[in-house]
């Protein structure tokens, strides 16, 4: 293998990648993978980037009076439409982190410029999830509110904790592969010192 400094950077590139990809095709695509999810009595709606349960897929989403019984001018803002509209950055972050798994590969096989590409990719990706994960956090911390004073039991959904779990893959991805570029990249020849 040309270049063994590498491989820490890429492995945990590859890693937020799949976690990130995981959270990207949450509710109501896959419902078992959710960011926020309410329940009452026997009503249970999953939400995620494109939606929440019985949905179609679409980016920014309301929360209709029809649907969960309760009217919120604040929960039904312009503001918190626009943040749904954000749960965007999260499929953006897996392609970033993907494209950093990709430039790392090169580096791992081939030459140092791969690993320089994975560290600037890995960085942006970082930031890009960890911008994600704080809008996440908000706009569903602020929806929990309103559905638990409307009688529901409302909690942060498994994708939130992938979401963070891949920043700090993104993390330790960025910090070895900082680390990787000033490794050794060239083959030693058998009696050279």
């Amino acid at each position: 293998m040309a270049a063994g400094p590498a491989i820490p950077g890429l492995i945990f590139c590859f890693a937020a990648t799949v976690l990130l990809v995981f959270a990207s095709v949450s509710a109501p695509t896959w419902n078992a993978i959710y960011l926020f999810r309410a329940s009452k009595g026997v009503d249970t709606v999953h939400f995620g980037v494109f939606g929440y349960t019985g949905t179609d897929t679409h980016i920014g989403y309301t929360f209709p009076e029809s649907r969960f019984g309760f009217y919120s001018s604040r929960l039904n803002s312009s503001t918190i439409h626009n943040l749904t509209d954000t749960l965007i950055l999260i499929p953006i972050s897996a392609g970033l982190a993907g494209l950093a798994f990709l430039f790392g590969l090169c580096g791992a096989g081939y030459h140092r410029s791969g690993t320089v590409l994975m560290t600037l990719m890995a960085a942006l990706a970082m930031l890009t999830t960890m911008v994600a994960w704080i809008l996440d956090m908000v706009l569903f911390g602020i929806a929990r509110s309103h559905f638990r004073d409307a009688g529901w039991s409302a909690q942060y959904g498994n994708a939130t904790w992938l979401v963070l779990g891949a920043w700090v893959a993104l993390l330790i991805g960025f910090c070895t592969a900082f680390c990787g570029v000033f490794g050794p990249y060239r083959r030693r020849r058998a009696g050279t010192y």
